[in-house]
């Protein structure tokens, strides 16, 4: 026991699984060898003890490096949080902090207030409110607003993202009934009016998430059903999915409807993720008018739906990046996205230099989650020779594991994807390998 647990391949396993772990696959296959008329050899028993721990590494969840030019890869965790927010919310994790504890006045306060200033600050909304994801948010808002009533909704925006998730089934889940309206490529103001009814409680804008609908097409301006609504008394409320709170032109990419958009047109209650565009840990936001939000407060659902302290430092830390603008860079995604060709360039060369198989190709990023599908950015990649997939797989197998992309025979390592201080990290591995 003592050789195998010295042995660097097997401890190698330690940091990842644990001490007991790790000596409880080895006294397993111990044991089970004892029993066999003759015994392995120290080389096999240590291949099958590397097998095991390879596989029980693989279940656990861990580090990876995301080489693969996504840079909120759905698979790989979304949105990088950043070192800062995660050093606020380290402080709040480790011991005890005013999460419903009114300070002032002394006595039992709101962990929802905690955010609502902020929130104000940085979308212009009168209030708002965190819960758990997005899908949580709609739930909420249906719940609170159209139980055994119904809502209205253009035919082309009842859509289906990742994992099965479709818009009509959280309808039919929160109790209030979908009314279509318009077809698949043509929405008119017209088709809204001749749905409205004694029974309807809301109008709902859905974001189209990852995919488009291009060629002979109408729709119907989010100002224009804010002023419907404004007519008849109803709220109208929109899913914006990904979120974005600043305008990525900027980074050269198709312009994305932000949450200040939303809101200075009037929306009543706007819902959208925490970690894709806006950067932070998962969450679902709602932001609107005050007495909408209120409402939602009330409802007794949100106690189940609710985030914890970790979850509202990480957020509340990643939304003070954002009223200062040079604190942007600090998110994760605004630095890959942020990075310059030239940037790139310069790390390819320290690639090149180390790993002579290697190659500094021109490749193109996607932004993922969700959001602008077809949109790509310039990058950088290192390319290496793999038609049979074999280093892709070794790097899957390393520690961290390296996540890259195949393309025509090439193993191509995306450097707007993988962080900086990762760069020597990579390189050993590949010089390990290659």
């Amino acid at each position: 026991m003592h050789r195998f647990l010295c042995d660097e391949r097997i401890g190698a396993f330690e940091p990842v699984l644990g001490h007991a772990n790790v000596k409880s696959t080895v006294a397993a296959v111990l044991d089970r060898v004892r029993t066999e008329p003759a015994v392995p050899s120290y080389q096999d028993l240590t291949q099958e003890i590397l097998r095991h721990l390879a596989t029980s590494a693989t279940q656990t969840l861990r580090e990876v490096i995301n080489a693969t030019g996504v840079l909120l890869h759905t698979n790989l965790g979304r949105a990088p949080i950043s070192r800062q927010a995660w050093d606020a919310a380290a402080a709040v994790a480790t011991g005890s902090s005013n999460l419903e504890y009114d300070l002032a006045a002394g006595g039992r306060g709101s962990r929802y207030s905690r955010l609502s200033s902020i929130l104000h600050a940085v979308t212009g909304a009168e209030d708002g409110i965190v819960v758990n994801n997005c899908a949580a948010a709609v739930l909420l808002i249906l719940d609170t607003f159209a139980k055994g009533r119904e809502v209205v909704v253009a035919r082309n925006q009842l859509i289906e993202i990742g994992g099965g998730f479709r818009l009509p089934d959280v309808f039919a889940r929160s109790g209030a009934t979908l009314v279509e309206v318009g077809t698949t490529n043509k929405i008119y103001l017209s088709d809204y009016e001749r749905a409205l009814g004694p029974r309807t409680a809301l109008l709902f804008r859905s974001h189209l998430s990852n995919f488009r609908i291009s060629g002979f097409t109408d729709d119907v301006a989010p100002h224009d059903l804010v002023a419907l609504g404004g007519r008849v008394g109803i709220p109208v409320v929109e899913d914006l999915g990904s979120g974005a709170l600043v305008d990525f032109e900027r980074f050269d990419l198709p312009h994305e409807r932000t949450v200040q958009e939303a809101v200075d047109e009037g929306v009543g209650l706007i819902a959208f993720s925490g970690d894709k565009l806006l950067g932070g840990p998962q969450a679902g936001v709602i932001v609107g008018k005050r007495a909408l939000v209120a409402r939602l407060r009330n409802n007794a659902l949100i106690r189940a739906l609710r985030v914890d302290k970790v979850t509202i430092a990480l957020f509340a830390e990643t939304l003070r990046c954002y009223r200062d603008e040079g604190a942007l860079r600090e998110v994760p995604l605004f630095s890959m996205l942020g990075a310059s060709l030239e940037e790139l360039h310069g790390r390819a060369a320290r690639y090149s230099a180390a790993l002579p198989m290697s190659q500094a190709t021109p490749s193109r990023a996607y932004l993922g989650g969700g959001a602008l599908p077809e949109a790509t950015i310039a990058s950088v990649a290192i390319a290496l020779p793999d038609s049979s997939g074999a280093l892709a797989a070794a790097l899957r197998a390393n520690a961290p594991p390296i996540i890259g992309r195949l393309e025509s025979g090439l193993l191509l390592l995306d450097l707007r994807t993988i962080a900086s201080r990762d760069d020597e990290r990579v390189i050993a591995a590949l010089a390990a390998r290659v």
